[in-house]
């Protein structure tokens, strides 16, 4: 047995939001638009996010961002607030 807490399969809009620091509506937003795979469960139609969907969309989001700046098309990438 291990101590580690175990992980759920699927998280909800706050959790997927967390774990990709923005806010909710970002992730209602990723879903409304197809870029990210969720479902809906139970009677008031909850959102959930599998795990792995929202770890095969931070890879699709990394491979597109790769391209990018192969192509040249990103600036610096300096956020607002980002500071060095």
């Amino acid at each position: 047995m291990t101590d580690e807490p175990q992980k759920h399969r699927f998280l909800t809009i706050p959790q997927a939001a967390e774990e990709l620091n923005v806010n909710q509506n970002q992730i209602r937003a990723l879903i409304k638009a197809g870029e990210l795979r969720a479902l809906q469960v139970g009677g008031r139609g909850m959102w959930r996010i599998g795990r792995q969907d929202l770890e095969d969309y931070i890879a699709e989001a990394y491979r597109r961002t790769a391209e990018r700046i192969a192509a040249g098309e990103l600036e610096d990438g300096t956020e607002t607030g980002d500071q060095e």
